[in-house]
């Protein structure tokens, strides 16, 4: 997850008033996508196993901060 301008392989999508930029073929893949914020980072849950453990999801793919 990053800070995107969104181009012409991306879905835009506003929800809340927050605008989310999101790869086309990532979404098609995806097919629903999930996001909270837990105080500690960001949670994604998707149709997608990115291979990440339980921990702070705000560190990457790999599911920890250390």
């Amino acid at each position: 997850m990053a800070l995107d301008e969104p181009r012409e392989t991306d879905d835009t999508f506003d929800v809340k008033g927050l605008k989310f930029v999101v790869d086309k073929d990532f979404m098609e893949k995806a097919e629903n996508i999930k996001i909270d914020f837990s105080g500690m980072g960001f949670h994604l849950d998707s149709n997608i196993d990115l291979g990440g453990q339980d921990g702070c999801s705000g560190c990457g793919s790999s599911g920890t901060c250390g």
